[in-house]
């Protein structure tokens, strides 16, 4: 049978081929007919963020929140493999056949460095957990959307998070089927009021909240901290509510030297917390190495109880197997070399970034502190300052700063689920040098300038 009498397949669209037609010999798709989550802006969100800073190569960037370049070193990664390698062998006794099938062979699919994440979260957080309610996961990404998952049962079920969101969240969340719904910030980082107005209110409508969302510490991307007090009435609301708190933390080692708080993890007595951890900053972020702290029990339909845990696992199992022995053996080597402490081992990196956003901080009080409708908070550590504005900030806007201006930023819009923060932009601190910061500013000013406002 020759190509042109061949008969098209199922599925493809019969019309002639064109420069914007579909080819009759071949299956084409049609986006509609794809899970609704792929025509959602908080997946366009993700890939806009990641890409930006690639279109415009000579613009100063502050939209990425990745971790500073300033001391990555491809000899550290052979260090830190070796270091794990040593731990095999002569702590854990393995031979060289077992050592070799440890990082070369598919994994336990919960991890292989689960009892050193244990001891770190011990010294550095003193949480002491099970090393087996830890599932060692690719990246912080995946532990989301294990949780996810699992806690989406059936239509009536949704998830709530602290607004603005990291649209990673929200994206997950889309991919699951589970709607999220926003709970203010309020002046503490989270209006506790809302969130047990908006329980309520769900309920009363026949919904199930399953869990909130939160960063206590210098959450992306509004910068805000839980304080002690906060964090102990959440814990209170969240057991007296009957949901799990979905505790995130990034960026709880880079402090501003004002110290560090507990994390709900650690004050949790009710296991009411899944805890989020991620190594992207501090250890590497090309390993994509995260995890989550499960020690919730499960009751199965016949009585018997196991671990929250394993029942994450097994939704990992058939989502990415088990995570690279490799990138978690590197991870491992950190944590060995560092004697479990990412507080110390970090310690350069949080100068910088503590440096970093002081120089942001004096740079927007010294060009903007006259302009009356120009403000911005003062995070007490983390990546972010978020910047408010009397004009819209949009895609368009920072396309037109990026290629007018040479200075890229982050519209805050992407982390809401609505119109707001249209008049509010996300710095990061995390990515430029001193230099860099000072000249970034000025173009920054320069926009500003562009759209009437300033110099002030």
């Amino acid at each position: 049978m020759t190509d042109q009498h061949r008969a098209a397949p199922v599925g493809a669209d019969p019309s002639p081929a064109g420069p914007d037609s579909l080819a009759p010999d071949r299956f084409d798709l049609q986006l509609p007919d794809l899970h609704a989550s792929l025509e959602d802006p908080a997946l366009a969100s993700m890939t806009f963020l990641n890409e930006v800073t690639s279109r415009y190569p000579d613009a100063l960037s502050f939209a990425p929140g990745r971790p500073t370049e300033e001391h990555f070193d491809v000899r550290s990664v052979h260090r830190r493999l070796e270091r794990f390698c040593d731990h095999l062998s002569t702590d854990l006794g393995y031979g060289p056949a077992e050592v070799n099938r440890t990082l070369c062979q598919y994994g336990r699919t919960s991890g292989i460095v689960h009892d050193l994440i244990a001891r770190h979260l011990e010294v550095d957080e003193g949480m002491r957990v099970d090393p087996e309610s830890i599932v060692v996961t690719v990246g912080c990404q995946e532990a989301m959307f294990l949780a996810l998952r699992s806690l989406r049962r059936d239509e009536r079920d949704v998830v709530l998070a602290v607004s603005p969101t990291y649209v990673g969240l929200t994206g997950a969340a889309r991919l699951v089927d589970l709607p999220v719904v926003p709970v203010a910030s309020g002046t503490t980082g989270i209006d506790l009021a809302d969130l047990a107005a908006k329980l309520r209110l769900l309920r009363e409508r026949g919904l199930r909240p399953r869990g909130c969302y939160v960063v206590p510490d210098f959450a992306n991307p509004s910068g805000l901290r839980l304080d002690l007090a906060t964090r102990h009435d959440l814990l209170d609301l969240a057991a007296r509510e009957g949901i799990l708190l979905l505790e995130d933390n990034p960026y709880g080692m880079f402090h501003d030297g004002s110290g560090r708080l507990p994390t709900l993890k650690a004050l949790d007595t009710r296991r009411t917390v899944v805890y989020f951890g991620s190594f992207a900053k501090t250890v590497l972020p090309g390993a994509r190495v995260g995890y989550l702290v499960a020690d919730q029990r499960v009751r199965d339909a016949q009585g018997r109880i196991g671990g929250f845990a394993e029942q994450l696992s097994r939704i990992k199992s058939m989502v990415t197997v088990n995570t690279s022995p490799v990138s978690q053996a590197v991870v491992g080597g950190a944590l060995l070399e560092n004697d479990f402490s990412l507080a110390r081992g970090t310690s350069r990196e949080r100068d910088t970034y503590q440096r970093n956003m002081a120089h942001i901080l004096r740079g927007l009080e010294s060009r903007f502190r006259r302009c009356p409708d120009v403000s911005w908070n003062t995070p007490h550590g983390g990546f972010f300052v978020v910047v408010t504005v009397p004009f819209t900030v949009d895609d368009e806007l920072l396309e037109r700063s990026g290629r007018a201006f040479g200075v890229l930023w982050t519209p805050m819009s992407h982390f809401y689920d609505g119109k707001e923060g249209r008049n509010q932009l996300r710095l990061s601190c995390s990515s430029l040098s001193g230099e860099q910061l000072e000249e970034g500013l000025n173009r920054l000013a320069t926009l500003f300038a562009d759209r009437g406002v300033g110099p002030c």
